[in-house]
């Protein structure tokens, strides 16, 4: 028995996250049949995915999706990124503990609730999972009309996601919230996880690491396992400059929104971001840890709000929640 020695629950993970036990995946393949062609033992004897195998990965995500979430339909092209779910279901269960430390401890939950999705991707994943999760509303922005209208798809797809899911075109790509957010538009909480290389290079070699680490296998020209075209992957600056841009606007629309936050997934950033949001005065900043699995990152969220514009807040929006 070694399997019953080794860990059961993935005890990095949020204790809401539906995957903090090890895949059941008899129910995933049920689920999604076509999953079975790529389980086999592993080195331990256990059934397992190969997480190198980039159809693998993207048939495991849709059985868990349909498995959990009930999300019949999740298709896009296999160029564009395939998130892993776990992992985007920390972000959205920890920006749910944000806004419930901001509300006494009680997490505002129900389609009062309206979030942002900055980069929504073919995927819809983070909305997907907000709505499923804790009942919220959803904008979902991209710069690239080709996601938008594969997400729009998805949400048309399952009723569930139908009229819970605004798609809207950033048409103009250096602007993040300018063009989104209208004058008069409430965002209690918006999510973002930037594109994290400044060049194709510099994303290659972050695959050929990853593949290693999950194969042992070294390849100079690696398919990424989880996919993704490049502007869901790289931007001119990296993820610094992403961020810096996102703080700046956000200033420019810091009444419209209470808490604003992104995913920092390089260390080293994270000085330089904590320094651009003092010198905006930004009124709270806080960073929450996440693990996910393999890797460590971090969310940083920051409010321009007042104690007395937080409480107006609070009564207007909030209270009502169930």
């Amino acid at each position: 028995m070694a399997s019953e020695k080794r860990q059961q629950e993935k005890t990095e993970l949020h204790s809401r996250n539906k995957n903090r036990e090890r895949y059941d995946l008899e129910a995933l393949v049920i689920a999604v049949p076509e999953l079975g062609n790529y389980v086999k033992p592993n080195k331990y004897g256990d059934d397992s995915v190969d997480f190198s195998n980039p159809a693998a990965v993207k048939f495991l995500n849709k059985a868990l999706l349909k498995h959990y979430y009930g999300i019949h339909y999740w298709e896009f092209p296999d160029e564009n990124l395939c998130p892993p779910i776990p992992g985007r279901a920390e972000y959205i269960h920890r920006v749910a503990d944000l806004l419930g430390e901001s509300n006494f401890g009680r997490i505002p939950t129900g389609d009062k609730i309206m979030c942002l999705d900055v980069g929504i991707g073919a995927s819809c994943i983070y909305p997907i999972l907000g709505v499923t999760e804790y009942g919220w509303k959803f904008i979902g922005s991209d710069i690239d009309s080709k996601s938008i209208a594969l997400a729009q798809n998805i949400v048309d797809e399952n009723p569930s996601l139908k009229g819970m899911i605004e798609c809207r075109l950033q048409k103009h790509s250096r602007n993040i919230f300018h063009g989104i957010i209208g004058t008069d538009e409430k965002i209690d909480v918006s999510l973002c996880n930037p594109p994290f290389h400044s060049s194709a290079e510099e994303a290659n070699e972050g695959t050929r690491r990853k593949i290693k680490n999950l194969s042992g296998k070294t390849d100079k020209t690696p398919e990424l396992n989880f996919g993704g075209i490049s502007n869901e992957l790289i931007c001119d600056g990296g993820e610094a400059k992403f961020i810096d841009t996102m703080v700046f606007e956000s200033k420019k629309v810091g009444k419209n929104c209470y808490w604003f936050s992104t995913i920092v997934s390089k260390q080293s950033n994270l000085k330089g971001i904590y320094k651009l949001l003092e010198k905006l005065e930004a009124n709270e900043i806080k960073t929450i840890l996440m693990g996910t699995g393999n890797k460590s990152s971090r969310i940083v969220a920051w409010s321009f709000l007042s104690k007395e514009e937080q409480k107006e807040w609070r009564d207007s929006r909030w209270k009502k929640t169930i």
